[in-house]
């Protein structure tokens, strides 16, 4: 898959370099007689290209899964978790003539096995691979058609840049065994069904909708048919691809004799004619105002290839369907210009886009983009197999997801730590951790203080630091009286920032009440903050 919002080909990578054994990881250097032996210290950082999850951050995604979960759980698919570590040979391309067979993925090879040489393994890079390898091991125990879905890290052995890491969370619904374009239909809704679920609403994305049929009949009309063309079909197909960057110039240069960029590098172009160029062109610029008529565009361009109307066919079939099902061109439409993974998949494409605006890092304003794409892929088992088996699917990029709900300042900013009782005498623990008890047994997050009790502030310096919105504090005074008294920390802060006095009077952020109304209050203050 090419993104983490999408799916793609194989993606190929490095194997590990030399491998340690044992006896050499514990071997130490060499030290000069009469200085002592020091190890050295382990630098404290993440890997290049992974990152660290806190709180809030693993918080956030666990409900989104769990929503989009529920979405596919709604729509009848079975969830899978399979391995995160697959054989090289059934993850993808495998180069036996060099000495690290992928790269793109981590990779390493298993001990030898007296004369037989190990194993290669990898780290997933996605999970429509694993799902192949599943479909062909356990065919005959598995419902036809099988419909699953997977949630999960990825790994790629790429370079990393800003927002783009060696680590990310995908999560896939797919159809094993369904060639009916109604499979794909189905994928598109629960693809817009996800998107509202999670709290981008509608108006704010759009799923359209491509085939890459349609793409093989324009190749036909345009004469690159046959494998004869096969590099030239290359070279359109990359292209297309690049649509977005380059725009329509760019790609009609590169359609041609080639293209020069600003660096004054060139490309070499696929050497088309201006005619074949233009059936290219059309292709790219044929959508209209409604799907109908982007319907009756694409047919007209592919009016002389078989392969191409029968494309037409399932996009219109789409279409109805989709309409049939409330899913109007506002939520799902067909559009051309999706390109994306044609060079991959055998049919319908799909990819969901976000179209609200957003600052970027230098405060351009931009679309937000692909959050999640899919399409049908009927050859992927067939590798495992021999037969050709038909597969559909989807791939939502969470992380994506998740930054564009902050983006448009849909993600739950409430403090969601803990209630913290604080400590004021030692010697009555156990009636403080009676306190939490209750909390926690009426279904409330809540912790007592377990660090060095002497000084008071740190322990409210601590409830701040966890984001808690209450303290409850009970010291003598109080347990001679029978009372509590519960310090709403949320309120506390906004009021810091400037509220008056007679603010202050009119909502006092700390409040006493009897001990057995502690979880009430607190209750009530909870209910108030959200």
């Amino acid at each position: 898959m090419p993104s983490e919002g999408g799916r793609g080909g194989w993606v190929p990578c490095p194997a590990p370099p030399h491998r340690l054994d044992a006896q050499q990881l514990l071997i130490a250097p060499e030290v000069p007689h009469g200085q002592a032996k020091k190890s050295p210290r382990p630098k404290a950082e993440t890997p290049k290209g992974f990152r660290d999850y806190f709180g809030a951050e693993v918080t956030h995604r666990t409900e989104m899964l769990g929503k989009i979960a529920a979405v596919y759980h709604r729509y009848g698919f079975d969830a899978l978790e399979s391995s995160g570590v697959e054989t090289v040979q059934a993850l993808g391309k495998f180069l036996p003539d060099v000495d690290r067979p992928n790269e793109g993925v981590f990779a390493w090879q298993e001990d030898a096995d007296s004369d037989k040489p190990g194993d290669w393994l990898a780290l997933r890079y996605d999970l429509t691979a694993p799902l192949a390898r599943v479909y062909a091991q356990h065919q005959n125990d598995l419902p036809k058609p099988y419909r699953r879905y997977a949630m999960g890290p990825v790994w790629r052995n790429e370079k990393p840049g800003p927002g783009r890491f060696r680590q990310f969370y995908q999560c896939d619904a797919d159809t094993v065994g369904a060639s009916s374009v109604a499979a794909d239909a189905e994928i598109c809704a629960m693809l817009a069904d996800c998107l509202e679920e999670v709290g981008i609403e509608r108006g704010d994305y759009i799923v359209r909708v491509n085939n890459r049929k349609v793409l093989n009949g324009v190749m036909e009309v345009a004469g690159l048919s046959g494998d004869d063309k096969e590099a030239e079909r290359g070279i359109v197909l990359r292209a297309i691809d690049k649509l977005d960057r380059l725009g329509t110039d760019g790609v009609r240069a590169l359609l041609g004799e080639g293209r020069k960029d600003e660096s004054g590098d060139f490309t070499k172009g696929a050497g088309l004619n201006g005619a074949q160029a233009d059936v290219v062109m059309g292709f790219m610029q044929a959508k209209r105002d409604s799907g109908a008529e982007t319907v009756a565009r694409l047919r007209e361009l592919v009016a002389d290839s078989k392969v191409g109307a029968e494309g037409v066919d399932e996009l219109e079939l789409i279409s109805d369907l989709m309409s049939a099902g409330g899913y109007g061109p506002d939520r799902i439409e067909i559009d051309p210009s999706v390109v994306r993974g044609l060079g991959y998949y055998t049919g319908p494409v799909f990819e969901a886009e976000l179209t609200f605006e957003i600052k970027d890092d230098k405060g351009r304003t931009r679309n937000f983009g692909s959050v999640a794409g899919g399409g049908r892929y009927d050859d992927l088992v067939k590798r495992f197999t021999g037969q050709e088996v038909p597969a559909t699917g989807v791939s939502i990029g969470v992380d994506r997801l998740l930054a564009a709900l902050d983006a448009k300042g849909r993600l739950d900013k409430t403090a969601d730590g803990p209630v913290v009782v604080t400590v004021m005498d030692k010697a009555r623990m156990a009636d403080y951790q009676a306190m939490v008890a209750e909390l926690r047994q009426a279904g409330i997050r809540a912790e007592v203080y377990l660090g060095n009790p002497k000084n008071f502030g740190n322990q409210l310096k601590y409830a701040d630091k966890r984001g808690s919105p209450v303290a409850v504090i009970e010291g003598g005074d109080e347990y001679e009286k029978g009372v509590i008294q519960i310090k709403d920390l949320i309120l506390g802060a906004q009021m810091a920032e400037g509220a008056t006095l007679e603010e202050y009077k009119e909502l006092p952020s700390q409040y006493e009440v009897p001990r057995d109304q502690l979880v009430a209050k607190v209750r009530d203050i909870l209910d108030s903050q959200s």
